[in-house]
């Protein structure tokens, strides 16, 4: 069985490595709530490696912002589908500037281009000025931002505190 398994996991990945994944962005409905905060709980777990944050004693980090973003006019919440797959989500809030408050791309998505096409998605809903934030230790995130702004936009401003970097960048009308 883990031999038929790891076959499995190679041919996805070789899959996905000659085939650019068709990425499909949808706005969460809140019958979907549940599975949002299945992809939250993935996200924060991720997160940990810079925060350090330790998980509750229900076993769950929870995310107390959830479902603002279906009471909250200026909240839109997003599913991320790779070949109709699950692959993360984008939660954006505000209006000028938007603001990307939390983006994923589960672990097996990623190096596909599938986060890029989904963050242009996002942007192409909501075109004017936008920003997007990152902890300072997580250099990942900033350099994948960078990338992904400059291919989308072009130029951006940057500029970082003790704690977080933030893009600022108009998308095209």
């Amino acid at each position: 069985v883990a031999l038929s398994a790891a076959n499995h996991g190679e041919r996805y990945l070789r899959q996905m490595q000659t085939n650019n994944p068709a990425v499909t962005l949808e706005p969460a409905a809140y019958e979907q709530k549940a599975i949002l905060r299945n992809l939250l709980e993935l996200y924060v777990y991720d997160f940990t490696e810079f925060t350090g944050d330790d998980i509750g004693a229900d076993a769950l980090f929870g995310y107390r912002y959830l479902d603002h973003y279906w009471t909250d006019p200026d909240r839109y919440p997003f599913l991320i589908r790779a070949n109709g797959a699950l692959a993360g989500f984008a939660l954006v809030r505000g209006t000028a500037p938007r603001d990307m408050s939390e983006f994923f791309v589960m672990r097996k998505f990623r190096r596909h281009r599938v986060g890029s096409t989904a963050a242009k998605l996002v942007f192409e809903t909501f075109p004017g000025p936008w920003q997007v934030r990152e902890l300072v230790a997580n250099l990942p995130a900033q350099a994948f931002w960078r990338r992904t702004i400059r291919e989308y936009a072009g130029a951006f401003e940057e500029e970082s505190d003790a704690e977080e970097v933030t893009q600022r960048f108009e998308t095209p009308h």
